[in-house]
Parts: C-alpha cells; structure tokens; sequence
C-alpha cells in the first residue's frame, strides 16, 4: 500500500495499512480473497470493460446495503446517479460535487462523456475535457473516493470538510454542478450562514438542505 501510495502521490494517506491488525475478521478476509482471486482485471480486454471499477463499485453497494439508512452517506445508487448524470450532460469544463460520497458523480459523467464521444465534439478524449472537484465531510468516504478516481485513471481534487462551513474551493467557479446532499439533514447550521456570499439567488430555507451554490 506504501508503494502503491508513493508512486500515485494523489492516493496519499487514502489507502487503507490496517489488513494486519488482529481486529479484522480473518475468516472473512480469507473469503473476500478466495472471491476476487479468479477475477481478471489486469488484461487488455478487463480493462476495457473497467472490471477493476465495477468490481470496486459493487462492493460499494453491498456495503452500503449492509449499513441501511447510513449506507446512503458515502454510496447513491448507480440509477440515481446516472440519471443526474444525464440530465445535466457535463461534457466539458469543471465540475463539482459539494457531498461527493465515494465520487459516483465522477465516474458516471466521464463514462456518459465517453459513451457521447463522436457525438457531442469531444473527439473522443473524454478525460482531458473536464476537471473534477469534490468535497466530503467524512474522512473515510473521502478515501473511497479518491480511490474509485485512481482505480478509473480519473484525475480529480478531493478535499474533506463540511462544505456549507468550510468550503475548500472558495475561488472555484464550475461550470457543472452535481450533488445528491442529505435532504433529510435539518440541523445544518443554516442560522449561522444566513448573509453567506454564496446565496447569489437568494438564501435556502433553515428547512432544507437546497442551496443555490453560487459556483455556478
């Protein structure tokens, strides 16, 4: 993980170094090798499928299915996604995602991006058209995502921290928006941000979590 770590310097601190601590379950881990051992995702034709990726995305979800209500904190499901995707078509420019999770946003707008390629003037070089850049409140799910990044070859900026109280992109102007926030979060602190710069078309209810980011 060190090595892996020093020579892709944006997974700095993001891999995980505790798969010898006697905490771990050792039936279990034994089980999830016996699992991915036969799945191939180093040849030209795994790699053309992403197995790597949807591999990693499929124990997202089964992670989040084992978690319930929390589970919805660091994974929205792959169809919620695709769809904000697909409305929103971010093919070139920057893109942001203020509740990033584990980067879902990400990779759905790079693969609608290459799945439109010969037909939306991108030529095809869907990676170099759009810059993406995510904040996360929770330290864990940030890792997640900045490993679903690296796991696609995606280059992106993921910061941690809250981002109604401690936007890391302040100068950040994004050409594209996505985000699936925690509507049901009512405490979120709105009465300290009520003359925030950022509500340019007017400031959310104390009630909601639908800001009118002012990135835009």
């Amino acid at each position: 993980m060190e090595a892996v770590e020093r020579d892709n310097p944006s997974l700095k601190g993001a891999l995980p170094k505790d798969y010898a601590r006697l905490v771990l379950d050792k039936p279990r881990l034994g089980q999830l090798i016996d699992l991915v051992t036969n799945i191939r995702v180093g040849d030209a034709d795994a790699r053309a499928k992403d197995v790597l990726g949807r591999v990693y995305e499929y124990f997202l979800g089964q992670f989040a299915r084992a978690e319930g209500k929390k589970g919805g904190e660091f994974y929205t499901p792959r169809c919620v996604v695709r769809l904000l995707v697909e409305v929103l078509e971010p093919f070139r420019g920057q893109v942001y995602d203020p509740c990033c999770d584990s980067a879902g946003m990400f990779v759905q707008s790079v693969e609608l991006i290459q799945t439109h390629a010969t037909g939306n003037g991108n030529g095809g070089r869907a990676r170099s058209q759009i810059s993406v850049y995510g904040q996360e409140l929770n330290y864990t799910t940030r890792r997640l995502g900045k490993m679903n990044l690296a796991i696609r070859g995606i280059d992106g900026k993921i910061e941690q921290g809250d981002p109604f109280h401690k936007d890391r992109f302040p100068d950040l102007k994004a050409d594209s928006i996505l985000a699936n926030p925690p509507f049901n979060m009512k405490d979120w602190g709105g009465e300290q941000l009520r003359e925030d710069k950022r509500w340019k078309f007017g400031s959310p209810s104390l009630e909601s979590m639908r800001p009118f980011w002012r990135k835009v």
